[in-house]
C-alpha cells in the first residue's frame, strides 16, 4: 500500500525536474491588489478563482472552515493585516459559500469525536479550565449571510484595518454564481 505522503513526493520530484512549474511563476505581491477569505471547501479549490477570472498570481487567498473571522486577533486577522501593509492588498473580500460545513456545526459531536480518537477527557477539562469556550469556539453558523456580514464587520471595524473597501460575497458551490452580501465601497 503506497502512502500518501510517499506519492506526493514522488509527483512532486517528477513535477520539479520537468519544470512544470514554470506557468506558475509569479512574484509575492498580488497582480490584482486584493486579498480573499474564503472557505477550505474542496469544491471551492478551482471553482472560486475561475468564477472571479483569478489566475495564480492575482490575489492573496486566506481559507479556514467556513471562510470566518472568529476573533479580532487571532490568525485569520494577522493574515488579513499582513497582507494589507506588507503585499499591497488595498481591497478584502469575504466570500462564503451555501452548503458549507461549518452551517449548524454541532460542538458537542466535535467533542465526541475528539474523545473517539483517543483525546482524553481531562485535556478537554484542562482547554475548558484555562479559558477556551470549546461549544463558541467550535461553533458554526445558521445562516451564511450573517456569518459574512459578522465577518466583514468584525474586518471593517478592526483597529488596525485602514478605510479600505472590504466585501462579503456568497458563492454557489454547484455554479459559481456570486451574490453580493455587502458592497464595500463607500461615497
Amino acid at each position: 500500500m503506497t502512502r500518501l505522503l510517499d506519492e506526493i513526493i514522488g509527483f512532486n520530484r517528477t513535477f520539479v525536474e520537468q519544470q512544470k512549474y514554470e506557468p506558475y511563476l509569479t512574484s509575492k505581491f498580488p497582480d490584482k491588489k486584493f486579498v480573499i477569505l474564503t472557505c477550505m471547501d474542496t469544491r471551492l479549490i478551482e471553482l472560486l478563482p475561475a468564477s472571479m477570472n483569478i489566475k495564480n498570481g492575482d490575489v492573496k487567498m486566506i481559507k479556514s472552515a467556513g471562510g470566518v473571522v472568529s476573533t479580532a486577533f487571532g490568525g485569520i486577522m494577522r493574515s488579513i493585516i499582513v497582507a494589507i501593509y506588507e503585499l499591497g492588498a488595498e481591497e478584502v473580500l469575504v466570500i462564503g459559500h451555501h452548503d458549507c460545513g461549518m452551517n449548524h456545526i454541532n460542538p458537542q459531536h466535535m467533542k465526541a469525536k475528539f474523545l473517539e480518537r483517543g483525546i482524553p477527557e481531562d485535556t478537554l477539562q484542562i482547554l475548558q479550565n484555562s479559558g477556551l469556550n470549546i461549544e463558541h469556539w467550535l461553533r458554526g453558523f445558521n445562516d451564511v449571510t450573517e456569518s459574512i456580514r459578522s465577518s466583514v464587520n468584525l474586518i471593517r471595524h478592526h483597529p488596525l484595518v485602514p478605510s479600505i473597501p472590504i466585501h462579503g460575497l456568497v458563492i454557489d458551490p454547484k455554479t459559481g454564481k456570486l451574490d453580493v452580501v455587502d458592497e464595500g465601497y463607500r461615497d
